[in-house]
């Protein structure tokens, strides 16, 4: 899988509730998620982005509740991938659940906001074209690739389930 995309960065330690503030899990609807992503951070964060952007940010991105809201709104706004220096385990293994890609790079910090990014995440390739410099990620395991690929844990299951059943 590849994606290219603009660049939003973050801080550290941004947690759940600054990614989808509780006030709005009054919902299933992930394009209602989505417009209000990242808003306690920045009020006008799903406005200014586009289909494919890419949210950059520090350590321990995704801390705090272990609700899938979170990983739901940040694809729900279109962003195509989360880069950070590290993740919260339960945000980690909850994007993988809910198919959304990520990767780990142990310095961001040269990678600024509105910098343009190629991300090979097979190959754990991550290109700045605005900067021509290359970062390189600890590739995610190819099972685990493929659940992100199908949309998510669920998605992944039922696809193996029916290739199981019809031979």
């Amino acid at each position: 899988m590849k994606f290219k995309g603009k660049v939003w960065k973050f801080k550290d330690d941004v947690n759940t509730d600054e990614i989808i503030p509780a006030r709005y899990l009054n919902t299933i609807d992930p394009k209602e998620f989505g417009s209000h992503c990242m808003e306690d951070i920045d009020a006008e964060f799903s406005k200014k982005i586009s289909k494919g952007d890419i949210i950059v940010a520090g350590r321990n991105f995704g801390c705090g509740s272990s609700r899938e809201h979170a990983q739901i709104s940040i694809k729900g706004a279109g962003i195509s991938c989360v880069i950070a220096e590290s993740f919260a385990r339960i945000f980690l293994r909850n994007a993988i659940n809910m198919g959304l890609p990520i990767l780990e790079i142990k310095d961001i910090s040269g990678i600024k906001e509105g910098d343009y990014l190629e991300v090979d995440l097979a190959g754990g390739a991550v290109t700045d074209l605005t900067e021509h410099k290359e970062y390189k990620a600890k590739p995610l395991p190819k099972f685990i690739q493929e659940i992100i690929r199908s949309g998510g844990l669920l998605k992944w299951v039922r696809k193996r389930g029916m290739r199981k059943c019809t031979g």
